[in-house]
């Protein structure tokens, strides 16, 4: 049986899909007191809850389309707008469910 050393490398684990990176940004998004439900919101202002939510698993950051199928698997309504209304194209309204199943989540996570 060999014991591992300090040097051998550890198996690093796999990166959480992409939509428990985009409920923790949800989450993360209503902590800092923005209101989230059954409200349109641009992709812009979730880009900086899902960078967080993607380091803090150490996973790369989700491009707008990733981000997009996720928030559509699990229930939110995307639209796509013209490229020259913003960087990110889309606009995102979360329903009232999601958006406390991500709230709960989130508050489970920061405490364990």
């Amino acid at each position: 049986m060999h014991q591992p050393s300090l040097f051998d490398a550890q198996p690093k684990p796999s990166p959480p899909d992409d939509t428990v990176i985009v409920l923790r940004a949800l989450g993360d998004f209503q902590s800092r007191g923005k209101v989230l439900a059954e409200r349109e919101l641009p992709l812009d202002r979730l880009r900086g809850a899902l960078r967080r939510a993607a380091e803090a698993y150490g996973a790369e950051e989700l491009s707008d389309e990733r981000a997009t199928a996720a928030l559509q698997a699990l229930g939110a309504q995307v639209r796509r707008v013209p490229s020259f209304f913003a960087k990110h194209p889309y606009r995102v309204t979360v329903p009232a469910e999601l958006a406390d199943r991500a709230r709960r989540l989130y508050e489970e996570m920061i405490k364990a």
